[in-house]
């Protein structure tokens, strides 16, 4: 099979470290009954030791040369080649109790989480490769530099652990940046409380838009000097400092105060 070219224009990186594959399946455990998802396949790192495990697997690739190599290597019984943009893939077509894995893109991997995040009922858990700095934002606690609107939004949906680091030696061509391997969980229905996920959303964009400023300056289009004192809020913390249950009840707080 010819050698395929990393387009950089798709961020394309290949796993090809022999190790560090072994302990992305040792940490997804595939099952033979599992509905396992892969995105972004590219030269079968994980494609080729995940159908050791199971007796079909579907992937999403936008790369249109990897989609014909795939789909003359596998037949259609055992992988599944969806064509197109993993950021505009409908996941709850494959049905439910998905396991999703993948070495994500970097150059849209926030995007791509929050678009993932849209289908956490359909999801039992998910393992991605990412940059290492985008690892520590999520699993990141509040009152730290990398605790941010992505922390939160993520951790209001994912119990989230972070793995291992993985070093660019182990890609060809080697990124510039340390990779490392997080799992993601989705939380309860139940355990997430918001009563109004776009009220939710916005409150959280809001607090975070400057980030060094008060929520007294950040989130003054929603709450008043009355509104801070009845939710025994200091308005002179700054976002960072928040934690996800007291975004949440800042939320609930103003969708119970906009309902007639």
């Amino acid at each position: 099979m010819a050698k395929h070219i990393a387009r950089k224009r798709f961020g394309q990186h290949f796993l090809c470290d022999d190790d560090i594959i072994n302990g992305i399946i040792h940490a997804i455990h595939p099952q033979a009954q599992d509905k396992l998802v892969e995105i972004g396949p590219g030269l079968g790192a994980l494609t080729v030791p995940l159908l050791a495990h199971i007796p079909h697997l579907d992937v999403v690739e936008l790369d249109r040369d990897i989609v014909e190599r795939l789909r003359r290597h596998y037949t259609e019984d055992k992988l599944t080649v969806h064509a197109g943009d993993a950021l505009a893939f409908d996941f709850a077509s494959l049905g439910d109790k998905l396991r999703i894995v993948g070495n994500l893109p970097y150059n849209i991997s926030t995007p791509l989480l929050f678009h993932l995040a849209e289908f956490a009922p359909h999801i039992v858990d998910m393992h991605f490769m990412l940059q290492k700095e985008v690892v520590e934002r999520m699993v990141a606690q509040p009152s730290t530099h990398d605790y941010g609107r992505l922390t939160v939004m993520l951790q209001y949906r994912f119990t989230m652990e972070y793995l291992f680091n993985v070093p660019p030696t182990a890609f060809d061509p080697p990124p510039k940046v340390d990779s490392a391997i997080v799992r993601m969980i989705p939380r309860a229905a139940s355990d997430m409380g918001a009563h109004n996920i776009t009220t939710f959303a916005h409150v959280v964009s809001s607090a975070f838009a400057q980030r060094r400023k008060t929520l007294r300056n950040t989130l003054a289009a929603l709450l008043n000097p009355n509104d801070f004192a009845a939710l025994a809020l200091d308005s002179q913390r700054r976002a960072e400092t928040l934690s996800v249950a007291e975004f949440v009840n800042i939320a609930n707080y103003l969708t119970h105060k906009e309902t007639p």
